[in-house]
This record gives C-alpha cells, structure tokens and sequence, in this order.
C-alpha cells in the first residue's frame, strides 16, 4: 500500500493496518501467546527490537505508548506550549532507550489490558488526526512544531506503519508454531 497522501488515505490505512494486526492476533496459538519471542536464530534480525520485544503484550504496549508520544505532542502544541515530540531526556539519537523504558515500564501489565490500552488509543489518535485537514496534516513545515516534514508524516509512523511493523514481527514468531491459524 502506498503511503498516505490524504486524511481519507491516513485514516483508511491505519484502520485496515490494525485491523490486519487483530487479524494475526487472533490467529496467534495459546502456545504461540505464551511462548516468548526468540529470533536469535535469524541473522538478518538485527535491529534492536527483535530483542526488545519478549511477548506480544511488549509489541502492544510499545504501540500504545506511541500513540501516547503523538497525543501529547499534538495536544500540547496545538495549545501553545511548544513541545518536542521525543520528550527528554531522549531525543531521536535515543529514542531506542525510550522504547527500553516503555517496555520495563510495562512488565506488570496483563496482555489484556494492554489490548485494551491499544484499542483505546487507537480510536484517540484516528480521533485526533480526523481533527485536521488534508492540507494540515501533509502541508511540510505547515506547523513549526513540526519541523521540515509534516504533522501526517508523524501520524503515518505512529499508526499504520507501526501496525506494520507489529504485524510483520508476530508473523516472524508465529512461523515457530505451525498452529496458529493465520493465513496471510
């Protein structure tokens, strides 16, 4: 799929996006949801959060707290107070720290509740990004608080190319257990 150009584009893709997520959610075998995540046997897996991430309520929570970033930094700057969208004491050379924290933050929530928590701001960040036009939220440097990109370039990172990312890291851990229901 394309990037999205428009709010009609943005708003479509993040639905489709995580709807395609729950998708291989559901398909996933309890023994898949109660085994921890291993991808140490994949060199090309590099990236920091194929070891990051143990379980599915990590990859949950992690896309939780993004949409949590994108709602406080739009809301406080829509208000007038200038906020960057990385809070500190990170920035985007740290960020990958950030992600650490929101994950050790999180050890003590169930995967229901973290369920829960991503539907939840699932609906509030499509809610918010409904709240702009076309032209705000793909117009570069429309806002200052934006930088030289736009407001829709942070909402398409936070949401449909997350859910993405999400789903293509469940796909990777449900081929250990050929179970799981998902056909896609």
């Amino acid at each position: 799929m394309a990037r999205p150009t428009t709010k009609e584009d943005l708003v479509n893709s993040a639905n489709k996006n995580f709807e395609k997520l729950w998708q291989v959610i559901d398909s996933m075998s309890e023994n898949a949801l109660n085994t921890e995540f291993d991808f140490s046997n994949d060199l090309k897996k590099k990236e920091a959060h194929w070891k990051r991430d143990k379980n599915l309520r990590d990859v949950l929570i992690h896309l939780y707290e993004w949409h949590q970033l994108l709602l406080r930094w739009v809301n406080a700057n829509v208000a007038g107070n200038k906020s960057p969208f990385i809070p500190e004491p990170y920035n985007w050379k740290t960020y990958g720290d950030m992600n650490v924290e929101f994950c050790k933050k999180h050890q003590d929530t169930q995967l229901k509740d973290a369920k829960e928590k991503l539907k939840i701001s699932h609906e509030a960040v499509v809610a918010l990004v409904k709240t702009f036009s076309t032209e705000e939220l793909f117009t570069k440097k429309l806002f200052n608080w934006t930088g030289t990109t736009s407001l829709g370039s942070y909402c398409v990172s936070a949401m449909p190319s997350h859910y993405d990312w999400a789903t293509k890291k469940l796909r990777a851990h449900i081929k250990n257990f050929p179970t799981s229901r998902y056909q896609g």
